[in-house]
């Protein structure tokens, strides 16, 4: 059995409670980020500009207890390095640059619902791997999240799309399997907290080349922005979404797929469509429409079946051999 598999099983409802809260707190974070920085880009920033200075405002503000935690002991990120880079180059920096780069070419619909495939594709993942069957609540409940999905963001039909826009929303999908993968099974000597820095430092380098060079547009207007109903100075909502939709929602989102496991942790980010339509219903005024809201309940549902999964068959231990008190006859070999 897997160590997230493990986890999922052995976890105490204690646990459980904690990293589904976590979990949900850290998917209503990432959705409300997008709502929060929106606004940005009527004043003149580039989706790139705008990833590329919230990843650097959650790197400052992790950078003291990101150390503390390894009290300054940087030779565990060595060691695990390679993991370190998969981390920061596709679950961070990878993930923004392949999904705003697939809006180019397709609908945001289409490369929200790929992208969002991730637990899906897990799932098939372990599927294909252990040649075992997932249990039939956690089939029913992907296919169950995965219509809930479709009706949340509504994809639009008709027009051909894009190869190479589908193929950058796919690169997207596997950042976000990476992050949940890597997140299970945490390098030793590597807290939660110390990844996610790490992975901002990095991923804040990846952009900023990508900037430099030319890859990813970036520009940037320093007036002010609207901020929940009012004008606020630029940097209001870029702190906003640096320390709560990227520092907190990282790290939050970390620590409960160590309590759940990665399957249950991955669907249960399918949670952030459904706050980023609730956050942009109370802020924007974006009125969800029913065909959304049954969506989201397809989706909380599906959420529900797997977690719902029940316990494979336990092994009892072999009985330990009963201490011998009484003397034992010895009888002679009749050959």
């Amino acid at each position: 059995m897997t160590r997230s598999g493990a986890a999922m099983r052995t976890t105490p409802a204690s646990r459980g409670i904690l990293g589904v809260g976590l979990g949900l707190a850290a998917a209503l974070a990432f959705g409300a980020g997008g709502t929060i920085v929106k606004p940005l880009f009527s004043e003149g920033w580039t989706p790139g500009a705008a990833v590329f200075a919230r990843l650097v405002i959650a790197a400052l503000v992790l950078a003291v207890p990101a150390l503390l935690a390894v009290r300054g002991d940087l030779r565990p990120l060595w060691r695990a390095r390679w993991v370190v880079l998969a981390y920061a180059a596709l679950a961070v920096a990878g993930v923004q640059l392949a999904f705003y780069a697939s809006l180019q070419r397709i609908p945001v619909s289409i490369a929200l619902l790929i992208e969002y495939l991730a637990p899906v594709a897990l799932l098939l993942l372990a599927w294909v791997r252990t040649r075992r069957m997932p249990h039939r609540l956690v089939l029913i409940g992907a296919a169950v999240a995965l219509a809930g999905l479709v009706l949340v963001i509504g994809p639009t039909g008709g027009a051909a799309l894009d190869p190479i826009g589908v193929a950058l929303a796919a690169v997207a999908m596997i950042g976000v399997a990476v992050y949940y993968v890597i997140g299970a099974k945490m390098p030793d000597g590597i807290p939660p907290i110390t990844l996610a820095w790490a992975g901002f430092v990095i991923g804040a380098i990846v952009l900023g080349l990508a900037g430099a060079v030319g890859v990813l547009p970036m520009h940037a207007s320093f007036g002010e922005a609207d901020f929940l109903g009012t004008r606020a100075p630029w940097w209001v909502p870029l702190v906003v979404v640096g320390v709560i939709s990227t520092a907190f929602a990282y790290v939050a989102g970390i620590t409960a797929i160590t309590l759940l496991g990665t399957r249950v942790a991955s669907f249960l980010g399918l949670s952030e469509v459904v706050f980023a339509g609730i956050v942009g219903w109370i802020v924007l005024g974006e009125a969800i429409g029913p065909v959304a809201l049954l969506g989201a309940a397809l989706i909380l549902g599906g959420i529900v079946l797997v977690r719902l999964e029940p316990e494979g068959p336990v092994t009892s231990p072999l009985a330990e051999p009963l201490p011998v008190t009484e003397p034992v006859a010895i009888v002679a070999d009749p050959g």
